[in-house]
């Protein structure tokens, strides 16, 4: 739809398009034209008349949505311009007060903009913008609509000078929304108290509908000027923990007074139902209900808070509050994380309570646990009846809040264990009945299996919640009674394979398995010998012919151990009772049920991803540390991992069409982990090296004979994607130059050129090309100084090679895609490239290889991979390089290395190039990544660093540097050319330091000291630019400022006078903040050197 000035009625169709229609090519075209509109000379003619003439509500939305935009611009409409919108607006609005309420919004949302873009304007020594405030009060003294009205402005300004605008500088936003705190923000609060104040004095009547919106606005405005970043935090809301109010000084009286917090609570009380959102039946009121407790021990000690006079009835109120809420666990089930929040840290402040008043934990947290505990075992019936979805399959939630009751739950410990012994065993045996009945029905089986899974898991949380300093021999034997119970458990369901399995059950003992390992497999263990322990086992635990027939049977605990000999009773612990049922005397028998438990998993569960997910991660935690390697290498089930990794053994290592490509990528941990097991015992033997890479080498010569014969099957491609990712795991976990030397030359030169036909063939295809790049990169991976090969070996040089080979291949056959969707663009082509520069970045900085041969001996792989990351780079415009947040974090890293040791690369780019480099330097040094950032500075650093020495050296051109000197000369004939690369990014880096919030402050200074030897006359500019758009007061003390940054630094970039300039500029930035720091003045500033 092309824009033609188009008639009251066309603009009226545009709207219909825009906002209601139904057609997407009707939209898109309506959305060009809008566009086309903001750009037309008669923009404001059009909005004009769409809202003085337009006949309905979209047609004034579209008005408000243009101008908007046209006030938002970088450049800025004149002021006289911006001053007769705000005006109309408030005119409009006020002649108009029925307007729809998205209308209102949108017109106000114009006003909130203008008002905040312009507060510093001046016109005729007068903020123009700031009469806001005062024309709001006008509105304010109208009719109940005009009041709405006026709340509504002061609301959307409140919030739109607390929201940054990243497309600007964030100092000047900083700048403002300070200013508007300390000249208006306090007198909004204070009149919007005002208005609650009449609310109450005089009863409105709240069955209008209009009186009834006055006061949910006054509300809204109060909580938004208190959730304003007063001190410039942007707390995330996510993080409570950091979301503190921090109340400026000035506030301090309104906040002391108690009539202010007394004003909420009899607002509470008085409104009717509607407006406090029908009490805590309202999921919304009852979420913010939730937090406000789970602040209580945010703010205050439990010390301070048992000391209050109504402490005892507040925790006993809480208590209740809490169990009725996890009764209802239907309701609002998002709320109870604060609810558990509350009580995991009072419980966890226990022994550090000096206090000798009661604190009454001790009765109310077994409860706590008691109705978690009750309700969730009560909750499966339902779902499985009434088929609702099941709260075990939201694991990140039920992990996040098992990790909190662990705390509570350890609380009275005894009552929390016999309660799940209790239970345990009841649902044990009628599952055990159930699965020996011949007409089990299997709606009970699933409510079943659902309350073993949740009692397993909270078995797994009450064993991982103990803690060294608090836990007693009693509670580590109870330990042992419910963790015997869960070992009998995967027993009996390990038995029933593969016709009897449940994957949540499954799920849940691989939790509980993982938190034993964390806190009773591992040196911190106190025992002597096997034998000791067994022969006090059955004397310490259970009373005579307490031996249980049935493995479910319950246990009473004997609390009688003061007889006992303390040595003896260190020993068993937690061991005692599985020493008795399942012959589990230490840990090096609960890592063979481990290993045995996995190896089953393995075999078992190879169609059912998740299991197999997790069984994996829980192989990989348990490989990491020499100590439990060491053991796990005698174990039978390991020596059978290490000789049969193959998919008849373990299914998921098949190529199945049956599984998922995405499936493929737990190769990587099982290959890492089987690996580390390997080199425990491994050294230098070839043979056994060889021995386990069989099923690897059986797969590659299959797709070897295939590729020779031309065929192209997805077999072969699934198989290779496979062996990518096994060989990549294989890699990460060889950190020795033995070990890495036996993978190279298993791999080379025999199946290294078949994943580089792969590339070749199937480029296009992100699912074959992403597992033999991420190869292919950790391959070239120096750690541990693995790939420092001895000096007669050639094999660093034929990695690149081969490496090089790759990088050209895949670059050179992705740039034949062409323009790619903005959806498509990263998984096809950019996140490939991103590899691709970690895979160079880690041969350049990998210090195994000269690249200087390569052109002593006429090989051209070196410049053919330069070559490729130039073609790449230049295949993705600047806003990608720093949208896509691990393409910046590959890309920024490897143009550190090669500004510092290549920069004959660097100075011989075309000019474009060169421009597109350094521009790419400026954009990254504004980033809020610091690692982004940081590497500009860096790369920064090198480029001034070698431009400052060539023009040192200039008219001392020896022959033998004629080379570099030539380099030295194209830089510096660029840098003339385009003198205001250096500028822009100098200024960029002074605006940082006076302005931002600059995190790494050293990595800004060293580019900076260069920046400003180079560009003398442009840095007094800057300095003379700051100085005299202060108020003159200030003027002088900015001079000194400036004069001490550059006080003992000499004429040169030796490191002690860079050391020198650094300590000068941490001064300097402190100094800089506290003589621009408001004090009140109504004179305008500059706030932003870049302008």
């Amino acid at each position: 739809m092309a824009l033609h000035f188009q008639s009251l009625a066309e603009l009226e169709v545009l709207c219909t398009h825009l906002y209601i229609g139904t057609d997407l090519t009707q939209r898109i075209e309506a959305e060009k034209a809008l566009l086309e509109l903001i750009d037309s000379p008669e923009c404001l003619s059009k909005c004009q008349l769409l809202l003085e003439q337009g006949t309905t509500s979209y047609a004034q939305l579209l008005a408000a949505t243009c101008l908007s935009k046209l006030v938002s611009r970088i450049s800025p409409l004149p002021v006289e311009q911006r001053v007769d919108i705000r005006n109309y607006i408030l005119n409009y609005v006020a002649s108009q007060p029925k307007l729809v309420p998205f209308v209102i919004q949108a017109l106000i949302q114009v006003i909130a903009k203008i008002t905040k873009l312009g507060w510093f304007e001046v016109q005729k020594d007068q903020f123009v913008f700031r009469e806001i405030i005062a024309d709001v009060k006008k509105f304010l003294q109208g009719t109940v609509e005009h009041c709405v009205i006026g709340v509504i402005i002061l609301s959307e300004l409140t919030q739109e000078m607390n929201l940054v605008d990243y497309s600007r500088p964030s100092a000047k936003h900083r700048k403002i929304a300070t200013s508007f705190r300390d000249s208006s923000l306090k007198d909004i609060l204070v009149l919007a108290c005002s208005l609650l104040k009449e609310v109450l004095a005089k009863p409105l009547n709240l069955q209008d509908e209009g009186q009834q919106n006055l006061v949910m606005q006054v509300l809204k405005l109060v909580l938004n000027c208190l959730n304003f970043d007063f001190i410039g935090s942007s707390a995330d809301e996510s993080a409570d923990d950091l979301c503190t109010v921090q109340i400026p000084t000035t506030w301090r009286t309104i906040f002391l007074e108690p009539e202010t917090l007394d004003l909420f609570f009899s607002l509470y009380h008085s409104l009717p139902p509607l407006l406090s959102q029908l009490g805590l039946s309202d999921p919304g009121n009852y979420h913010e209900f939730c937090r406000f407790l789970a602040r209580l021990k945010t703010n205050y000690q439990l010390g301070e808070l048992v000391l209050v006079k109504e402490y005892p009835e507040v925790i006993r109120l809480i208590a209740n509050f809490t169990i009725t809420s996890l009764q209802h666990w239907e309701f609002a089930p998002n709320s109870i994380h604060y609810l558990l929040t509350l009580w995991q840290r009072m419980v966890a402040s226990v022994p550090f309570v000096k206090s000798t008043e009661p604190h009454l934990l001790d009765t109310y947290a077994p409860e706590i646990t008691k109705a978690f505990i009750t309700s969730r075992l009560e909750s499966v019936a339902i779902v499985v009846r009434d088929n609702l979805d099941d709260p075990l399959d939201d694991t990140a939630t039920v992990f996040q809040q098992l990790e909190q009751l662990c705390t509570v739950s350890r609380c009275e410990y005894e009552k929390t264990c016999t309660l799940l012994v209790q239970l345990f065993d009841q649902n044990a045996q009628t599952y055990q009945k159930l699965l020996h009945s011949p007409s089990g029905i299997t709606v009970d089986k699933a409510i079943q299996e659902g309350r073993l899974a949740w009692l397993v898991y909270l078995v797994g949380t009450v064993v991982g919640g103990r803690l060294t300093y608090t836990s007693t021999d009693e509670h580590d034997a109870m330990d042992g009674e419910l963790s015997c119970r869960v070992f009998q458990l995967i027993s009996l369901m390990d038995t029933g394979l593969p016709q009897c399995s449940n994957e949540k059950i499954e799920l849940a003992i691989l939790w509980f398995l993982d938190q034993f390992r964390k806190t009773y497999v591992g040196d911190q263990l106190q025992r002597t010998s096997k034998r000791e322990s067994e022969s006090w086992s059955l004397s310490l635990i259970l009373s005579p012919g307490a031996i249980m027939q049935d493995p479910f049977e319950v246990v009473r605990l004997r609390s009688d151990v003061s007889r006992v000999p303390e040595k003896a009773w260190k020993i068993v612990k937690v061991y005692a009772r599985m020493s008795e049922v399942l012959g589990i005397t230490d840990d090096n028998h609960v890592l063979e049920t481990f290993m045995t438990k996995i190896v089953t998993n393995l075999k078992y569960w190879g169609r059912c991803e998740p299991v197999i997910s997790r069984t994996l991660q829980f192989l990989n935690d348990l490989s990491v540390g020499y100590i439990l390697l060491k053991k796990l290498v005698k174990i039978d089930a390991v020596k059978f991992m290490l000789k049969n990794h193959t998919s008849e053994h373990f299914p998921f290592l098949g190529i199945s069409d049956s599984y998922s490509l995405n499936d493929f990528r737990c190769r990587t941990t099982f290959y890492t982990a089987l690996t580390r097991l390997l080199m425990v015992d491994l050294g230098e033997d070839e043979d056994e090296f060889e021995n386990f890479m069989l099923p690897l080498t059986v797969s590659f010569e299959t797709v070897l004979q295939i590729f020779n014969n031309n065929f192209k099957q997805e077999d072969v491609k699934r198989m290779l994607i496979g062996l990518a990712r096994d060989l990549r795991g294989i890699a990460f976990a060889l950190n020795t130059k033995s070990s890495y030397t036996m993978l190279f030359d298993w791999m080379y030169p025999t199946y290294l050129p078949i994943l580089q036909r792969t590339i070749e063939r199937w480029y296009g295809e992100p699912a074959c090309t992403t597992p033999i790049l991420k190869l292919m990169a950790e391959l070239m991976q120096n750690r541990s100084q693995r790939l420092n090969f001895d000096v007669s070996s050639p094999n660093g040089i034929l990695l690149f090679r081969e490496a090089s080979k790759m990088i050209c291949t895949y670059g050179n056959q992705i740039l034949s895609l062409g323009s790619l969707s903005k959806d498509q663009i990263y998984p096809m082509k950019l996140k490939g490239i991103s590899i691709c520069y970690s895979a160079l970045k880690s041969a350049l900085c990998g210090n195994y290889v000269s690249f200087g041969v390569f052109k002593l001996y006429g090989d051209n792989h070196f410049d053919n991979v330069l070559q490729a990351f130039v073609k790449m780079l230049l295949s993705v415009c600047h806003s990608d390089l720093l949208q896509y947040r691990k393409l910046s974090q590959s890309y920024y890293p490897l143009l550190e290395c090669l500004t510092q040791d290549h920069m004959s690369f660097i100075t011989n780019l075309e000019p474009p190039v060169l421009l597109y480099v350094l521009t790419s330097i400026s954009e990254g040094l504004t980033t809020l990544d610091t690692v982004v950032s940081s590497s500009c500075c860096t790369s920064l650093d090198y480029v001034v660093t070698y431009l400052f020495k060539h023009i040192a050296k200039e008219g001392k051109k020896p022959l033998r540097c004629r080379e570099a000197t030539q380099a030295g000369q194209r830089l510096l004939h660029f840098m003339q050319q385009n003198p205001d690369v250096l500028q822009q990014m100098m200024s960029v880096l002074m605006n940082t330091i006076v302005f931002e919030d600059c995190r790494n402050q050293w990595s800004v200074s060293r580019p900076l000291l260069g920046l400003i030897l180079l560009n003398e006359k442009y840095f007094s500019e800057l300095r003379a630019s700051l100085i005299n758009s202060q108020p003159v007061p200030k003027q002088e003390v900015l001079a000194q400022c400036f004069r001490n940054l550059m006080e003992g630094v000499e004429q040169n970039l030796s490191i002690k006078n860079r050391d020198r300039f650094t300590q000068n500029l941490s001064v300097f930035r402190r100094d800089v903040a506290e003589a621009l720091r408001s004090d009140g003045s109504t004179e305008p500033c500059s706030l932003d050197m870049m302008s």
